[in-house]
């Protein structure tokens, strides 16, 4: 790719494919709370601004995002790769390439309300018991926007949610309960936001985000001769079952070192073992 940016001739992108994942994961979450609640009383209400306070009995969940950064656990590098899509095409030698997905740490801050603070209790416990089985939030297969804007997975038939094979690679987003935020921490975030300190928990979620796939012709890899011609055998040593042979014998003699010796004998042993 030249440094502008620009691609060369017969190579396509096709547009971003993950670029709402951080909003999907959201959205996510607040419909796994509320696909849970079975109760006769109304499901709670799900506010993302902290300041607000109901003026009846209403009871009410804040989850709200305070911060995400980079898994610094799965880096990689930003060079093209060969993306893992089988596309069902009549063009076989069309190739789609991808750069590395980036890794993140999607950070909540989930918190309650209700007008008796018993109540509220209770409501975190549902919450924290809930969010305990969350252990895939989202569970999908893994979309890919070729560049002309069909929608496969990768195996190259049509995306669906819920596909009817087992091979498609699927996308996951993992929710974990963390110890993020000291007490000290939540009074300064509810104060900023001017809102009154409220029981809280803390959870991560990971996500990745990915890119356009990039669609150009395959190339032609050609391996260079060989200078000498290769053996046909291995060692000289080699069985036909392929293990070793026993090594050959070695010279016992062993070299003499320096000048040659003149009018010398052994030491005789001066203790001979008795008959």
């Amino acid at each position: 790719m030249t440094p502008t940016g620009l691609l060369p001739d017969g190579i396509e992108r096709g547009p971003l494919q993950g670029k709402n994942v951080i909003g999907e994961t959201t959205e996510a979450l607040h419909r796994f709370l509320l696909d849970g609640w079975n109760f006769d009383r109304p499901a709670p209400r799900i506010e993302e601004d902290l300041s607000f306070v109901p003026k009846d009995r209403e009871e009410v969940l804040y989850i709200y995002m305070y911060r995400f950064e980079q898994n610094t656990h799965l880096l990689n590098s930003k060079a093209w790769r060969a993306a893992k899509i089988s596309p069902q095409t009549d063009a076989p030698e069309e190739v789609y390439y991808e750069r590395p997905p980036i890794y993140l740490n999607l950070h909540y801050l989930v918190a309650v309300h209700s007008k008796f603070r018993s109540d509220a209790e209770r409501l975190l416990g549902w919450v924290l018991l809930r969010l305990h089985e969350a252990t895939h939030l989202v569970y999908r297969p893994r979309k890919y926007v070729l560049p002309n804007g069909q929608q496969v997975d990768s195996t190259g038939a049509a995306w669906e949610p819920e596909p009817e094979h087992e091979d498609a690679i699927m996308e996951k987003v993992a929710l974990a309960l963390v110890n993020d935020l000291t007490v000290g921490d939540a009074i300064n975030f509810y104060t900023i936001h001017e809102a009154p300190y409220r029981p809280f928990l803390t959870y991560r979620a990971q996500c990745a985000m990915e890119g356009s796939l990039v669609s150009a012709p395959a190339t032609t890899v050609r391996a260079p001769e060989a200078a000498e011609p290769l053996p046909a055998h291995g060692d000289s040593r080699d069985r036909a079952n392929g293990r070793l042979a026993s090594p050959p014998p070695r010279d016992t003699q062993r070299p003499r070192l320096g000048p040659p010796g003149h009018n010398y004998s052994r030491t005789a042993d001066n203790n001979p073992s008795e008959d």
